[in-house]
């Protein structure tokens, strides 16, 4: 691979006309793609194999036009003087359900006086909307037209706050990924020194996401993809992007400072980073097209076009990346030549004083022990917490208090009990028994018995009598662990009856929906995690050449993303640090959160594994002792793998300050899992095990030596190509 690689590298670089036209055309040709692209709507929304989706399927079957997993709104009233019930206030109510009832998605509007939804003190009501697409499928102008709505309520002096799915949508981020852009471009500067240099990288990452982002947008109404399948895409992107060009750029500059042509340095850069970036590019695809393991469309669609985006990456690190070193000829200068700018790459005042990468390694493989059991312990303090780990989805209450939604959930918490915000859609089949009737009646019945019960309403039964809706409201708020616990106490009741009577009952509604969804996630994990690291297990294997290797990258990834999840714990369920990170609600850990984490860190955590563990691999190959040969690796990689990392923190902390609570946990989680993967695991961990380990590390069955392709990722074809690649090795 590292021949076919370098031929490839070279000839980018002597054809770079061909080849940044080619990535020109490509960049037009999506964008093109994307302006003419009709507009697409919100996704659709389904979670397959949840008993919630079918009762929601049955729905739509035995309820034609009953839109029953459509989005819901609940605009809360109260009353500033007097009561709701005062005329002048009935008056001001009407007027805005008459005016909620007009969108072309509104499918019914529930008057607050015919639906008995006052409260007891007459000081709240609520008037339910209910529309014919889902949360995620729900138009913009639908939602201005509800906030509408509600101002005019408030212009006649009502208190008025809108709750419910309808209001969601997806959070931006557009300042975020301008921040994390800024930041990654001061850390390029510092570490190449060069405007130029550092200016090469984020060039062809926003080239990569541009070309991924507009070709998602040009197939979006084709595929059914969502917004939200754009902002992943991006953010992977941007991330693996910088990466990979920050691999290529540096090992050039290491090339030209051995004195290597300009040519031959961007070949042998392609040909030995370009390998590293082949192998680490698809650890990230492996872990992002995984996430269809968990058959959620919508999850399944965000993973696979990220994997798309994140091929795009590795395709322009290997040719347009040479391509442009091509154009910037002698102004990209070798790494250690003398340059003023901000310090970075100056001459330094002694030359013959290590760097700080070769330092810390030398340090490490002197002290392994004590290194590896500070490592160690420190991050199994740190994922402590995960033992406590509660895993829920967000609803209104997780909301900041600044917003309507969490206003409108505590107005009906305080006039109708907490269980008012998540009521219980219990739908029974009767189709088959012979009492539909009695079946209704004994499943109400039952369902009353049931402790942590308020309220449960008579059947509403379709035209044909075969099936009917009861709707439960549980005492406890939605989120809680008791609702939970009476869901799966209805399930199992239901059991019960559908033995007796023939019938099935099914639960669901928005909370039952969260609660399967949870469930689902939580049954994909082990899964996922099975084969994601599996697969990456045995890629790893072929790259390094040995067994215990890739498993330590395994075990220092998992060890990594336990610490990141007990910080996410600590901070977002137990409140530690809460008012740093302005979280207004502690509460249930996101449900996706887990898996999530799982996908990216895992993709960007291999990256810097195969990075930095190739260049050493590639001195043991060519002679050096394993202590050695890991101090090797740090003086080449550990500047770069240290840039790559903080450029990545930067990203992802962009987005603590947003106000949604489940952007607010994916970026804490994502920024502190590159922070105790990049720093504690790979540059403290990997060394100190490598170095106890010794000439074992590199340990190979023979027969397992003989069955594995050689793919020479340490690029020992070019080195035996080379008659003064020994010479030259000596004097790095």
């Amino acid at each position: 691979m590292a021949m076919f690689l370098a031929k490839l590298g070279r000839l980018a670089f002597r054809r770079r006309h061909f080849v940044a036209l080619i990535w020109v055309a490509l960049l037009t040709l999506a964008g093109v793609g994307a302006a003419s692209a009709p507009a697409a709507g919100n996704t659709s929304f389904s979670i397959p194999g949840t008993e919630a989706q079918k009762a929601f399927d049955l729905l739509e079957q035995r309820f034609p036009g009953m839109s029953a997993d459509g989005a819901t709104a609940r605009v809360v009233f109260k009353a500033g003087d007097g009561r709701m019930t005062d005329a002048g206030n009935k008056a001001a109510v009407e007027k805005t359900v008459k005016e909620l009832g007009s969108g072309s998605e509104v499918a019914s509007v529930a008057d607050p006086y015919r639906g008995h939804a006052v409260s007891k003190d007459g000081t709240v009501a609520y008037a339910s909307v209910k529309y014919k697409v889902s949360g995620m499928e729900l138009e913009d102008s639908s939602r201005d037209a509800l906030k509408t709505a509600a101002q005019h309520a408030r212009d006649a002096g009502l208190t008025v706050e809108v709750g419910g799915d309808a209001l969601n949508t997806t959070p931006e981020t557009g300042s975020s990924e301008v921040i994390g852009i800024a930041i990654a471009a001061v850390v390029l500067v510092i570490t190449f020194g060069s405007l130029l240099a550092a200016g090469l990288p984020l060039l062809t990452a926003l080239i990569g996401v541009g070309i991924g982002v507009s070709t998602i947008t040009a197939l979006a109404s084709t595929l059914d993809l969502g917004s939200t399948t754009s902002t992943l895409a991006s953010m992977i992107g941007l991330a693996v992007g910088i990466d990979y060009a920050l691999f290529i750029v540096s090992r050039y500059r290491a090339e030209l400072a051995e004195g290597r042509e300009r040519e031959e340095a961007a070949g042998r850069a392609v040909g030995t980073a370009g390998s590293a970036v082949v192998f680490a590019g698809l650890t990230v695809v492996i872990a992002l097209v995984g996430l269809s393991v968990v058959n959620i469309p919508m999850l399944t669609k965000m993973g696979v076009a990220a994997a798309g985006t994140v091929a795009i990456a590795v395709l322009i690190a290997l040719t347009l990346i040479p391509a442009l070193l091509g154009y910037a000829g002698r102004r990209v200068k070798p790494a250690g030549e003398k340059s003023r700018l901000l310090g970075g790459g100056r001459t330094p005042k002694n030359p013959g004083r290590p760097n700080m990468g070769t330092r810390w390694a030398r340090f490490v493989v002197r002290r392994p022990v004590a290194v590896l059991v500070l490592g160690v312990l420190g991050l199994g303090a740190a994922a402590i917490p995960a033992a406590s780990l509660e895993l829920g989805l967000p609803d209104d209450g997780s909301q900041p208090v600044s917003t309507t939604q969490r206003r409108a959930y505590d107005l009906l918490s305080d006039g109708f009990g907490p269980g008012f915000n998540g009521p219980l859609m219990v739908v029974v089949d009767a189709k088959g028994s012979p009492d539909p009737k009695g079946a209704f009646a004994e499943v109400g019945k039952e369902i009353k018995g049931l402790k942590d019960v308020v309220t449960v309403t008579p059947a509403a039964p379709n035209k044909a009598g075969d099936t009917a809706t009861i709707t439960v409201v549980p005492k406890s708020k939605p989120s809680s662990a008791t609702t939970e616990d009476l869901v799966h106490a209805i399930r199992d009741k239901g059991t019960d009856i559908a033995r007796d009577t023939g019938s099935t009952v099914l639960v669901t509604g928005s909370t039952a929906m969260n609660i399967d969804v949870s469930q689902k996630l939580n049954d994909a994990l082990l899964p996922y995690l099975a084969l994601v690291v599996g697969l990456a297990f045995l890629l790893l294997i072929v790259v390094f050449r040995s067994v215990l290797v890739p498993l330590k990258a395994a075990l220092g990834f998992l060890l990594s993303v336990l610490a990141a999840l007990g910080a996410v714990v600590a901070v977002f369920q137990w409140g530690w640090l809460s008012g740093l990170m302005n979280v207004e609600q502690t509460g249930p850990v996101m449900s996706m959160m887990p898996i999530f984490m799982v996908g990216v860190v895992f993709g960007l955590a291999m990256d810097y594994e195969v990075f930095l563990v190739t260049r050493m691999r590639e001195a043991y190959v060519h002679g050096e002792s394993p202590g050695q040969a890991v101090v090797t690796g740090f003086r080449h990689g550990a500047r770069v793998v240290t840039a790559a990392a903080v450029i990545m923190i930067a990203v992802f902390s962009g987005f603590i300050g947003s106000s949604e609570a489940m952007v607010k946990m994916i970026g804490f989680g994502l920024a502190i899992a590159v922070f105790f993967d990049a720093f504690i695991v790979r540059m403290a961990i990997v060394p100190a095990v490598l170095a106890l380990l010794g000439r074992r590390a590199w340990w190979l069955p023979r027969w397992l030596d003989r069955a594995l392709p050689n793919v020479d990722v340490e690029g020992e074809a070019l080195r035996a190509a080379d008659p003064d690649a020994e010479k030259e090795l000596v004097r790095a």
